[in-house]
């Protein structure tokens, strides 16, 4: 149990590693006053273009994988701990210590963990992300669908129970994290994601928090 403790402990610090607000420093950029102030890829993509936001996403992407794949082969225990580590690591994204509990949405995060766990569902519903982002150019609608995709295509490949309820758990978390980004869809005042745009500092009136990660 002690040793189940320490990976769990471990989860939640990985998942908080703050990758975009380390890479927004090495621009001389503090993430946190720009934008939407939001520590996740999109914010990133906002205030530093593309490079910078699909490195955010890769890294943010393996928070989540790594503790669900890893560590329950390291303490070799079996039951749902596997799931408990992917809990703790998106908590830790989205609440992280080492920026005062300022996090993102943890849409990455969640869908690293879900990776590890059900990767047909997940890669299913990555590019269907992808196809949304494209054709309606709005982040959190994208990842709304993706989310509640998930757990219906395990469901579909015949994913364990638990790994199914882990993602349909998820998939709440995640429509909750943005129930602000569905106000303003109703309103019709959600900011659309500039796909070609080359990458500028913002003013700081977009500070609308429509990122979705």
């Amino acid at each position: 149990m002690t040793l189940a403790l320490l990976f769990l402990l471990a989860a939640y610090l990985l998942g908080a590693f703050p990758t975009s607000y380390l890479v927004a420093r090495t621009k001389g950029v503090d993430l946190r006053q720009e934008g939407s102030g939001n520590l996740g890829a999109t914010n990133v993509y906002r205030v530093l273009g593309l490079l910078p936001a699909i490195l955010v996403l890769i890294v943010d992407l393996a928070k989540g994988f790594a503790p669900v794949w890893f560590f329950p082969q390291w303490d070799a225990r079996t039951g749902a701990w596997d799931l408990a580590y992917g809990i703790a690591a998106i908590a830790g994204h989205v609440w992280p210590v080492f920026t005062k509990f300022h996090g993102g949405k943890g849409v990455a995060t969640a869908g690293g963990t879900v990776l590890a766990l059900a990767p047909v569902a997940m890669t299913i519903a990555f590019f269907v992300w992808i196809g949304t982002l494209l054709l309606t150019r709005t982040a959190s609608i994208a990842s709304l669908l993706a989310a509640i995709l998930v757990p219906i295509m395990a469901r579909g490949a015949a994913a364990p129970r638990s790994v199914v309820m882990y993602s349909l758990l998820l998939a709440i978390i995640v429509w909750w994290t943005h129930r602000w980004n569905l106000v303003r869809l109703v309103r019709r005042e959600e900011l659309q994601i500039h796909l070609k745009r080359p990458a500028t500092k913002p003013q700081s009136d977009e500070s609308d928090e429509e990122d979705s990660e």
